[in-house]
């Protein structure tokens, strides 16, 4: 058997290819990031090509750092920024437009148009989602309609759609000799065009939309063997036999496979999603409804989801468009500098609010400023800003579940601070739980390839394999958390319709 797996994690900022051997530990990585492109505000752009060519360079890296070959590889499995759509030409290979990310705003007058008198849970009986410029179907929609001849080529047959995970697996497999267009259950639920209860592409869907079928990749399970990579590749003839979207590779990575099991994951944005088993459950608290995963020949998962825009990013907000800091990792040591934030909250709906809000009218403010503050302050700010609003959305997990949430187990590159683990266990008053590997993004992907080609056995096998690397306790007295909470909640409201 070969040795290793290896998974390839499309993210928002970066593409990173990561080796992993039987006991789930990362031998090796490669990264590299590509270009963040905003053409104008509220527009959020990435190349295609830059990602494909960076998904190679990264491949080749991590396979020289662990000084093996693909004869060495068992399974390649993808997991991949959701939501973010792709548009281009089967004939030549080429994108058509850049890829329109799930943060970019542009389309909410499609999104509005659609929505009508029904307003924004028109189709959420079939979708599990709210109509929302986050989803793909509007990104698509408006490519066809604004790139020159693409809604003709749409309809002749020529273009074909994909989520970054499609797009990775279409150039691995070949591209114009031979791609596999595929995805799988959790990307398609994120697309608005799906019904999850029969995990199809749906007409109504569609229809609304404007868009072609024969766009849309097939829907498959999230562990399957999809097809091989192609000859020119590092990796020729390696199985590619995993997709997940990339939170629902956390929550597999996190082996939180069962009913009740769950996770917080930390990165540009934060995502936590709760397993409902293959219960079905309809959220009243702004949660969205999704696929968690799917075996080859085994029942379709379910969970809830509450999805935050911005906590990772806006440390990067902090250092690239403000100056405070030059490195993210800086961020922790200067808010530790201050005991706390000086009364400054920031609200960074720089997209508007996702959960449990979702208000596409909200934009970001920064509150509470006097002389007092200063960029420690606003340092404290944002890692708080970030542990707030996972605490709004476990209250509305706890409500829509109705089975409260006893601890947290987290993951993420924002998990290595500990100042913003300690104050998410403070404001949650549950642990907090940081795993050993904390990139479980990866492992997940990793996991569900590996299951497809036997190289584990089953899910009792990757249970064991989980390990907890640092607990942090609640400290903080429950009438001062209340009292943060409520002065949190004042200053969302200072966000609101500010988008006309």
């Amino acid at each position: 058997m070969s040795t290793y797996i290896c998974a390839i994690d499309q993210g928002t900022t970066s593409t990173r290819a990561m080796i992993f051997d039987h006991d789930g530990r990362p031998v090796a990585t490669g990264q590299m990031e590509h270009r963040q492109i905003f053409p104008e505000a509220g527009w959020v752009e990435h190349d295609p090509m830059e990602i494909w060519s960076n998904t190679r360079e990264v491949i080749g890296q991590a396979l020289g750092q662990a000084n093996i070959t693909r004869h060495d590889i068992a399974a390649v499995g993808i997991t991949n920024q959701r939501e973010t759509a792709i548009v281009w030409d089967r004939r030549t290979g080429q994108p058509i437009y850049n890829a329109i990310v799930w943060q970019d705003t542009r389309t909410q007058d499609i999104i509005d148009q659609v929505a009508g008198e029904d307003g924004p849970s028109r189709f959420r009986a079939q979708t599990g989602l709210p109509l929302a410029t986050y989803f793909s179907a509007s990104k698509i929609a408006w490519i066809l309609d604004n790139v020159e001849g693409a809604r003709e080529a749409a309809e002749a047959g020529h273009l074909l759609f994909g989520t970054p995970d499609t797009w990775v697996l279409w150039n691995l497999t070949g591209g114009v000799d031979g791609g596999v267009h595929v995805t799988d259950v959790t990307n398609a639920s994120r697309t608005l065009l799906c019904d999850i209860g029969t995990m199809s592409w749906d007409d109504t869907l569609l229809e609304a939309f404007s868009i072609p079928r024969s766009m849309l990749p097939e829907i498959r399970s999230s562990s399957e063997v999809y097809g091989h990579v192609h000859s020119s590749g590092l990796l020729r003839e390696v199985p590619v036999a995993g997709i997940l979207g990339d939170q629902q590779a956390a929550t597999f990575g996190q082996a939180a496979f069962d009913a009740g099991e769950s996770k917080n994951t930390y990165g540009t944005g934060n995502f936590l999603i709760v397993n409902t088993g293959t219960t079905r459950v309809s959220s009243d608290n702004g949660l969205l409804t999704t696929p968690a995963y799917q075996l080859e020949g085994g029942p379709l998962v379910y969970a809830l989801e509450g999805s935050i825009a911005v906590t990772g990013s806006l440390i990067q907000w902090l250092r690239d468009n403000l100056g405070i800091i030059s490195d993210a990792a800086e961020v922790e040591a200067l808010a530790e500098s201050v005991p706390d934030s000086g009364g400054a909250h920031i609200v960074p709906a720089f997209s508007g609010l996702f959960a449990p809000y979702w208000r596409s009218d909200a934009r970001g403010v920064i509150v509470g400023l006097t002389r007092f503050i200063t960029k420690a302050h606003l340092a404290r700010a944002a890692l708080e800003a970030t542990a707030f609003q996972s605490r709004e959305v476990l209250d509305a997990v706890n409500e829509d579940f109705g089975h409260p949430l006893t601890e947290l187990k987290v993951d993420g590159g924002m998990t290595q601070n500990d100042l913003l683990m300690q104050f998410q266990a403070d404001i949650l008053g549950i642990p907090v739980v940081r795993p050993m590997v904390a990139e479980t993004t990866a492992l997940g992907a990793a996991y569900v390839a590996g299951l497809a080609v036997g190289y584990w056995g089953g899910l009792d096998e990757l249970r064991e394999k989980w390990s907890e690397q640092a607990r942090f306790e609640p400290q903080m007295s429950s009438e001062e958390r209340e009292s943060r909470l409520a002065t949190w909640k004042k200053a969302v409201t200072k966000s609101f319709d500010w988008v006309d």
